[in-house]
């Protein structure tokens, strides 16, 4: 039961947490040209910039890409471009665009780690690792790169060469709480759990409020079996991020399995109160209601799941039971066999194998 939805959080939900964005170095826009310079290109350059300034992302690109025909060996015309299609989600054309800065300046730093920022939002983790790498060879003190390549080859699982760029950024910045939190989360990664609780231990010492560091410890502990160590560092991570979940969520886990069922479900009403869209959270109440023989209950919180997941097979194999419960046969034959289509259709055997039981039943 608490193996299902216990997550490792931080490095590893999403490389968003890496940074706040592309660095700011990176983020500064080609200048106005020399006096004797192109008077249309000053012309576009300024009105770009006037609309960098009122966040009119798509009128500034437009501009921008105009610049570049007329100046095409200007990189940071093209790192300008590459930042503000990153802002507007366009990963593809900021690769694009980045790809261009560093081919007219290679030596750039910010320009190789703007463009494996980019790459790793495609997850082309293995495009992101060689330009992170460039990155820290032109400057190797460059943490912000060096975090970048830990968590891109940690999902390649190179984790040897995630912990080495780690422990890089540790010699740099041996008081950064987060480091020490990128790397717990990847020694619970390869399930090392007594080494990830030292690590975020020091985290936790280093900066007490971050509720992520909390969180992953509830992990490690959980997964060394030491219960109360676990759902008193969930407790924390939810007292400092009360809007947080997955944090409610694992509580309630870990409660479900304890055999307290009415705490487990008050922990679900939490988290999907927090986040409607929670699937787990509407599925695990319920489950619940059908074990407590609340059928109609669980009949409107599994058409609900099956809302946000319509071809969760799963879902209407459990609808056909809160059906058959409340003794609406003819809803509960249907569930099933909605049910026995998607199991068909995501080849799963064992379940057209019991919801075919079920029917030869009704």
């Amino acid at each position: 039961m608490i193996q299902r939805s216990l997550l490792v959080i931080g490095a590893l939900v999403g490389l968003t947490t890496l940074s706040s964005g592309i660095p700011v170095s990176a983020q500064s826009f080609p200048a106005v040209a020399a006096q004797d310079a192109d008077e249309r290109l000053n012309t576009l350059l300024e009105q770009a910039r006037e609309y960098v300034d009122a966040n009119d992302y798509p009128r500034a690109i437009a501009l921008y890409r105009e610049t570049a025909t007329l100046d095409p060996e200007n990189p940071r015309i093209f790192s300008g471009i590459g930042y503000l299609e990153a802002q507007e989600n366009n990963f593809e054309a900021a690769v694009a665009a980045y790809q261009q800065a560093v081919v007219l300046e290679p030596d750039n730093a910010d320009f190789q780690y703007s463009l494996g920022y980019s790459l790793a939002q495609l997850q082309d983790y293995a495009g992101a690792a060689e330009a992170y790498r460039r990155a820290v060879q032109v400057d190797s003190s460059n943490t912000e790169a060096l975090l970048g390549l830990g968590v891109v080859l940690t999902r390649l699982k190179d984790y040897g060469g995630a912990l080495a760029a780690y422990e890089q950024v540790a010699a740099l910045q041996p008081n950064n709480a987060r480091i020490y939190e990128f790397i717990g989360a990847l020694f619970i990664e390869e399930g090392r759990y007594n080494e990830a609780v030292e690590s975020l231990k020091r985290a936790a010492t280093l900066a007490p409020g971050r509720s992520s560091v909390y969180h992953n410890l509830g992990v490690a502990w959980v997964n060394l079996n030491d219960i109360d160590a676990g759902i008193e560092a969930f407790r924390r991570a939810a007292s400092l991020d009360p809007r947080d979940a997955e944090v409610h969520l694992q509580i309630g886990d870990i409660l479900r399995a304890r055999g307290l069922t009415d705490e487990a479900f008050a922990a679900y009403r939490r988290a999907s109160g927090i986040d409607p869209d929670l699937v787990e959270a509407h599925a695990l109440q319920a489950d619940i209601h059908l074990e407590r023989g609340s059928f109609l209950l669980a009949v409107v919180e599994y058409q609900w799941v099956i809302e946000l997941a319509p071809t969760s097979a799963a879902a209407h194999h459990q609808l056909g039971k809160a059906f058959l419960g409340n003794q609406q046969i003819q809803e509960a034959k249907a569930a099933f066999e909605q049910a026995r289509q998607l199991y068909q259709q995501q080849g799963n055997v064992d379940g057209v194998a019991q919801v075919e039981e079920t029917l030869a039943d009704l």
